[in-house]
């Protein structure tokens, strides 16, 4: 039980600090076609957070303060790796923030994914529509990835 709890507390973890980038990234976009996009994604992310948040409570698991608190530290540190501007001079900003997102989605339906199967010998892990929430990280995927590669087309085109 302790690998499990472990596993989903990191995934939990990964999950705060994507909040806390698309925070960012909609306070930088307010106003502008992007902040749509990016508060739509939030809000489909926070649901899926709510969705392991009951699964932890559910097994009798606590939440890792300090993993969490770790996430939310280290997308503080990205922010100098990661600078944005609304205004179009920081679209590498935008772009590495947009492929972080997309790497940490493609995490999460592996963990649904692994959950789904584990689920079958594991009765404890039953309950959560694995098979929707894996749907859905695969379509924010899909989302994140195209705004991505527009961006990378506009940032990397030869002059």
């Amino acid at each position: 039980m302790e690998d499990l709890s472990s596993y989903l507390n990191d995934h939990l973890a990964g999950s705060v600090g994507a909040l806390e980038l698309l925070d960012r990234l909609i306070d930088t976009y307010k106003g502008k076609p992007l902040e749509r996009f990016l508060t739509d994604l939030r809000a489909e992310i926070d649901a899926d957070q709510e969705t392991l948040k009951e699964l932890i409570a559910n097994l009798g698991e606590d939440e890792s303060t300090v993993r969490k608190a770790g996430a939310w530290v280290m997308e503080k540190f990205s922010r100098g790796k990661i600078p944005l501007d609304a205004n179009g001079e920081q679209e590498m900003g935008l772009f590495l923030a947009l492929e972080g997102l997309a790497l940490g989605i493609h995490g999460k339906r592996s963990l649904w994914r692994a959950l789904a199967t584990a689920s079958e010998t594991a009765s404890r892990l039953r309950g959560p529509d694995y098979a929707t929430l894996e749907k859905r990280a695969m379509e924010q995927f899909e989302r994140v990835e195209a705004k991505r590669l527009e961006v990378a087309r506009e940032i990397f085109k030869s002059n």
